[in-house]
């Protein structure tokens, strides 16, 4: 009975996580307005959370080793809930953006914290079953998270897009006291404290400067600088992950062909999808006049097929092959950017969209652990989550700060939809580019083909499936 509840209760604090990131781009064109804030400023409400998520991912993972997975998964619980509260409770954009960046971090540990419990409880087959579900429960979060906070949105107001993921967390803790208790591993090495303080510094400079660098003006010297600062930062974090003895990223094994091209589709997938999750509530307002509610059902066109179709790819499997399926992907995101940028048939296109990030979500993971050595198996999947989630970042910035550059710095008006059209475009050819370059690192052999991705070896399943959490 405990497992059980440990399980519900791990699932319904990861479900918070990917609902509040996706779901508070329904709310931002009534941020934008009710807070008189500019687009520069909306943009962080997204961008801040997101950053410190993907930055502080790897670092709370190894926290949960050396404090305890229980005590990080409560303590990133309550700093996601108190920070959830505080957004809905802001009366300037400014500390709405501070509350929603710390909330990241909160996001992070929660997320790591809790596939560590979930390792720590299961075994077996058990546990395979239990992280199924993890993942489910990720794809759903995305995939609703949308719909139900537009209808939040409409009937309650953008506050209620974040009181009720506070107030959930909130009750959340008041059982954490019924998970097992763990205790700290002390035979673990150094936490590296250096590369992980670098790669989220660096992510945030850079984010900056994307961000910024339509308002204050690309040659100002807090944008220029920023900028600077992040290609030293980022070149940092790559000389200490290269002599440290245990890197929070192994930068190795991007040596690896398969495990590159993996990479390289994934940064194309997330870097188009989390852009569409962020901005088309605002594209929908703009070309139909929808209301927040419409738009956020409107949605499920894109989202839903994240839901069914992964089960679909696994079936396929047997007679189509995981990598031919991936550039399969690639291709589909491409048509269906360009249908979008035509601006007709707009929820067809949405389908053909949303079909191939779903098959690229429901492959790439297992097939990046395989593209190893089973004993890098942890390894591979926190450097390609560490990607993924780093892709879909930049990507919501880079496209925002195109958006801030051509609409004046507003989510409206009839130079909004052109403007992400021209996105559209962009990243219809850059999906082809690595259709066609992963087509070619693909056929490279796996390193570890006698190793399924579901049984790595024992001393680092624990890791791998922590790791994989993101």
């Amino acid at each position: 009975m405990q497992r059980a509840g440990t399980l519900l209760l791990s699932l319904v604090a990861v479900f918070l996580v990917p609902f509040t990131l996706t779901g508070a781009s329904v709310a931002l064109t009534d941020i934008e307005s009710q807070l008189h804030a500019s687009l520069a400023a909306t943009q962080w409400v997204v961008n801040a959370y997101s950053a410190t998520f993907a930055g502080f991912m790897l670092v709370s993972g190894a926290l949960a080793d050396r404090l305890g997975r229980r005590r990080v998964f409560a303590s990133g619980v309550a700093l996601f809930a108190l920070c959830a509260v505080i957004s809905s409770l802001a009366q300037n954009i400014a500390v709405l953006d501070v509350a929603r960046l710390v909330s990241g971090i909160g996001a992070a540990a929660t997320t790591t914290g809790a596939s560590a419990v979930l390792a720590e409880t299961f075994t077996g087959p058990a546990r395979a079953r239990a992280f199924g579900l993890f993942g489910t429960t990720i794809g759903a979060g995305l995939a609703v998270g949308p719909t139900l906070t537009g209808l939040l949105v409409h009937n309650w107001g953008w506050r209620a897009a974040f009181a009720l993921p506070g107030v959930i967390g909130l009750l959340c803790l008041l059982f954490v006291r019924t998970l097992p208790a763990s205790r700290p591993e002390t035979g673990g090495g150094r936490l590296d404290r250096a590369g992980g303080t670098l790669f989220t510094l660096a992510l945030l400079t850079l984010i900056f400067g994307l961000v910024e660098g339509p308002d204050r003006g690309w040659g100002s010297p807090a944008v220029a600088g920023a900028l600077a600062a992040s290609v030293a930062l980022f070149a940092g974090f790559v000389a200490v992950e290269r002599r440290v003895g245990e890197p929070l990223l192994d930068l190795r094994l991007f040596g690896t062909g398969r495990f590159l091209g993996l990479c390289l589709a994934v940064v194309a997938v997330v870097g188009l999808f989390g852009p569409l999750l962020t901005y088309l509530p605002a594209y929908f307002a703009a070309i139909a006049g929808m209301g927040a509610g419409e738009a956020g059902l409107s949605m499920i066109a894109l989202t839903g097929p994240v839901l069914v179709v992964p089960l679909v790819c696994g079936a396929l499997v047997r007679w189509i092959p995981g990598p031919v399926q991936v550039v399969a992907s690639l291709v589909l995101v491409s048509a269906g950017a360009v249908w979008l940028a035509t601006g007709a048939s707009l929820f067809p296109a949405l389908v053909v969209t949303g079909v191939g990030v779903a098959v690229a979500q429901g492959l790439l993971d297992g097939l990046a652990v395989d593209a190893v050595p089973a004993e890098h198996a942890g390894a591979a999947a926190g450097a390609f989550n560490t990607a993924k989630l780093t892709a879909e970042t930049l990507g919501i910035a880079v496209v925002g700060a195109v958006l801030a550059a051509r609409t004046g710095g507003r989510l409206s008006g009839p130079r909004f939809p052109e403007a992400l059209h021209l996105t559209l475009w962009c990243f219809a050819g850059l999906s082809l580019v690595a259709a066609a370059v992963s087509a070619v690192l693909l056929r490279s052999r796996p390193a570890s083909p006698a190793a399924p991705a579901t049984q790595p070896a024992p001393a680092s399943a624990d890791e791998r499936e922590r790791a994989a959490a993101g």
